[in-house]
């Protein structure tokens, strides 16, 4: 099998060949996008799921395909330690060039202009991280106060009437919203809903892991009625099966039923694992079809590949104590395990090693599906522990 035809496409946020399992998700965001460029009323969505699912892909493509319609985006990620303003200020900075394109001459843009400057420069003293460069004064009174709360909401309701003038909207396109300090996120839920009230074309669509929802929920008590939560999660038997297969036909190669069965039951579904088993069988099959041989090396391969840095990368960024945790509920089983069973592993109080999972939540490692539950944000993640660790 020739390397350089291989359609599998393993990556952080890289589009798969087939996009498959999704086609319902993506149309009702857009739904919701040209409801909003219409003045009418529609939630903001929130994509939520473990790593691996496939939540930047969609995020990525609602935006590409929300761009060819001629809606304006912002697109920002949330890497943990770094301040709202400090992402939104040049994103939205982006977005106002972009809009100037569309007509320079509208009022809407030189106040949005000016809204940006007052909210960087008021809000640089607190936040210390942003860095965004406008050669512009400020509009004394808009968005300059010093307070998130306030000039946030200033700033969205500026940049939504700029769009409005071009008849367009603009969407704020935000991944890995689990790091946003949940204080700097009210100020978000608070600037778009005052902007939903006021019927302004401006939204957003979020990707993150799933404590997000409990965050927003802290944030906001209103959250859950102005943001539609949909749950991205691993693909069903039939779409596992077109992801895995249709790329490989496209290329004139197939897979065997029994190589699919494998597959399938070692990558349980996860889109991101599905194209490490795909890449993997292609690359260690002399012939088509790939068969059940070919699947049982390529596993090898696959979690070779998987611990040397899928895995790997996420282990790495802990404490030993975080380990030792993770460790423990590895040899619990996949989960979720009862926060009380985890610290009995370890032959210790549930109180002294709440500080650990508090941190591993923090980190985007572990999650609380219910009270007093825990279980991993990434997929497989025990059988990766117990194979790097030594037994407890």
């Amino acid at each position: 099998m020739d390397a350089r035809l291989n359609p599998y496409a393993p990556g952080a946020g890289t589009p798969p060949p087939e996009l498959a399992g999704r086609d319902d998700i993506i149309e009702r965001a857009a739904v919701a996008l040209d409801r909003i460029r219409a003045g009418r009323s529609a939630r903001s969505v929130v994509l939520y799921g473990l790593r691996g699912v496939g939540k930047t892909v969609l995020l990525n493509r609602i935006r590409l395909d929300a761009e060819t319609r001629g809606i304006a985006s912002v697109r920002i990620e949330a890497p943990e330690e770094r301040s709202l303003p400090a992402l939104l200020a040049p994103a939205l900075r982006a977005a106002l060039f972009r809009l100037r394109r569309i007509d320079a001459a509208k009022a809407g843009l030189g106040r949005a202009m000016k809204a940006l400057a007052g909210f960087a420069g008021a809000l640089k003293i607190k936040y210390a991280d942003i860095e965004v460069g406008l050669d512009i004064d400020p509009e004394h009174g808009l968005a300059d106060s010093g307070d998130l709360d306030t000039d946030l909401a200033d700033l969205i309701a500026a940049v939504a009437e700029a769009a409005a003038e071009r008849g367009t909207a603009v969407v704020l396109f935000a991944d890995e919203l689990q790091y946003v300090p949940e204080d700097q996120l009210a100020a978000l839920i608070m600037a778009l809903h005052s902007a939903n009230q006021a019927q302004l074309p401006i939204t957003m669509v979020a990707a993150g892991l799933p404590q997000l929802l409990g965050s927003m929920g802290r944030a906001k008590s209103y959250a859950e009625r102005l943001f539609e939560f949909i749950s991205i999660d691993r693909l069903d038997a039939a779409a596992a099966r077109d992801a895995l297969r249709l790329p490989a036909l496209r290329e004139g190669v197939e897979f065997s039923d029994e190589a699919v069965g494998i597959i399938l039951d070692k990558s349980s579904g996860y889109p991101y694992f599905l194209q490490e088993w795909g890449k993997h069988s292609w690359n260690v099959a002399d012939d088509s079809p790939i068969d059940g041989d070919d699947a049982r090396r390529a596993t090898d391969e696959a979690l070779a590949d998987l611990d040397a840095s899928f895995f790997r990368v996420r282990f790495d960024r802990l404490t030993p104590a975080e380990k030792g945790y993770m460790r423990a509920m590895a040899e619990l089983g996949p989960g979720p395990h009862r926060s009380g069973d985890v610290a009995a592993q370890l032959g210790r109080q549930v109180t002294t090693v709440a500080p650990i999972r508090n941190a591993l939540i923090a980190k985007g490692m572990l999650y609380s599906p219910a009270h007093g539950d825990t279980a991993f944000t990434v997929p497989l993640f025990d059988s990766f522990m117990r194979r790097i660790m030594p037994s407890p």
